[in-house]
């Protein structure tokens, strides 16, 4: 057997258990499931305009971003189901999520439906916004102000301590990182050599064409859990300025095919990894201008620096309150990320799309609200069908 096909069998063990951890953790890995349900489901869904959409849009997958210059804004942080669709497939998803985390935090029935009214609330209020203007920062829950300024003051050394163990230029092979074969090595540093790799690391963080680039260390990163078993590599680089010397950590990750369903008649990069590219510059823009589309053993990847002050919000515990307030603000980043995609008329048609199923303006659309209780129900049962197959075989 081959280190690759002995890793996957690996891979695919750990995210098994990974997903048996949580209820939650088994929605944030179940993509597919959540695609099947929606192609054999009879819900009578809001048609969206066709715009570029998050495609796996759960709460893990937002929090604080970066841009090329270090401002960071909450942002989506994982687009490698993004495809041009249809703009309600993500708010199921993101409610869907929600709803998993209330019942979590053993929080009553009555919150969860109004965390939902709150989405919709949230992201109707970020379409009908100056998109010439910066978001409102006088919104932000307590939480997510919290994260933004922890973010804001994150170093290259927080980085390096968090994912490296140390500030010392090397990865750490244990748990997380696995040892490369000699043709992986030398196939991300002939990758690291290219043009359009090696511009994409000079544009960030105030560096000149000058900046010398030197792969230091490189490894397996299992990292993630609905992307375990693709390549995925965490690649150490120095950076060489006259006498002064800094260091980065790059992700370089496979681009798969998207399960979310595109839209009729839209054209798409077929690159996986120029899709994921794409549709990341138009949703998440801190998080576009830092990658680029490449080839690694004939493989379609996505390479992006990591920055400091990229964080995921984490929701395992949330008061009654938290989880109305994070609904909302977490559903208005979604609308504008949708928002800016369309053109202002397109913005208020979608805005009365989503409302017209309400029966109330404190109520969340029907469509919203039967399809994430059938999600959650269908969910509950795959779960722990999941933790009897795996979790116990593993005990």
């Amino acid at each position: 057997m081959t280190k690759m096909s002995t890793r996957l069998a690996r891979l695919t063990s750990t995210r098994n258990l990974k997903m048996a951890r949580s209820a939650h953790a088994y929605v944030r890995g179940s993509t597919q499931k959540f695609y099947e349900w929606l192609e054999g489901s009879d819900a009578h869904l809001p048609q969206g305009p066709a715009v570029w959409i998050c495609g796996d849009c759960h709460v893990g997958n937002l929090g604080p971003l970066a841009d090329a210059k270090g401002r960071v804004a909450v942002q989506i942080r994982d687009l490698d189901q993004t495809v041009i669709g249809n703009p309600a497939h993500d708010l199921i998803r993101l409610g869907l999520s929600l709803a998993s985390a209330a019942r979590g935090s053993d929080l009553p029935g009555v919150t969860t439906a109004r965390m939902l009214e709150q989405m919709i609330a949230g992201y109707s209020s970020a379409l009908a916004a100056n998109f010439d203007k910066d978001q409102d920062p006088s919104h932000r829950p307590k939480r997510i102000q919290a994260l933004l300024g922890q973010a804001v003051r994150r170093r290259w050394q927080h980085l390096a301590k968090e994912r490296l163990e140390d500030v010392e230029p090397t990865i750490p092979l244990g748990k997380r990182f696995w040892a490369l074969s000699a043709r992986e090595l030398q196939a991300l540093r002939e990758m690291f050599k290219s043009a359009s790799v090696q511009k994409l690391i000079r544009s960030l963080q105030k560096r000149t064409e000058s900046d010398k680039i030197a792969l230091v260390d490189a490894a397996y990163w299992v990292k993630g859990c609905s992307s375990l078993g693709r390549l995925r590599y965490a690649v150490l680089l120095r950076l060489k300025s006259g006498s002064d010397a800094n260091f980065c950590l790059v992700d370089v990750k496979e681009g798969a095919p998207a399960a979310a369903p595109r839209a009729k008649k839209q054209r798409m990069p077929r690159d996986n990894a120029v899709r994921v590219v794409t549709g990341s510059r138009a949703l998440s823009p801190n998080l576009g201008e830092r990658m680029v589309a490449a080839r690694l053993l004939d493989r379609s990847v996505v390479v992006r620096e990591l920055m400091p002050q990229d964080l995921k919000l984490e929701v395992d515990r949330l008061s009654r309150d938290e989880a109305v307030h994070v609904a909302r603000y977490l559903a208005g980043v979604v609308g504008h990320a949708h928002g800016r995609q369309m053109d202002k008329a397109a913005r208020a048609d979608w805005r009365r799309a989503l409302t017209s199923a309400s029966k109330s303006s404190l109520e969340a659309p029907s469509w919203l609200w039967s399809s994430v209780v059938e999600l959650i129900s269908l969910h509950e049962a795959a779960y722990l069908e999941h933790c009897r197959r795996y979790a116990l075989a593993a005990a």
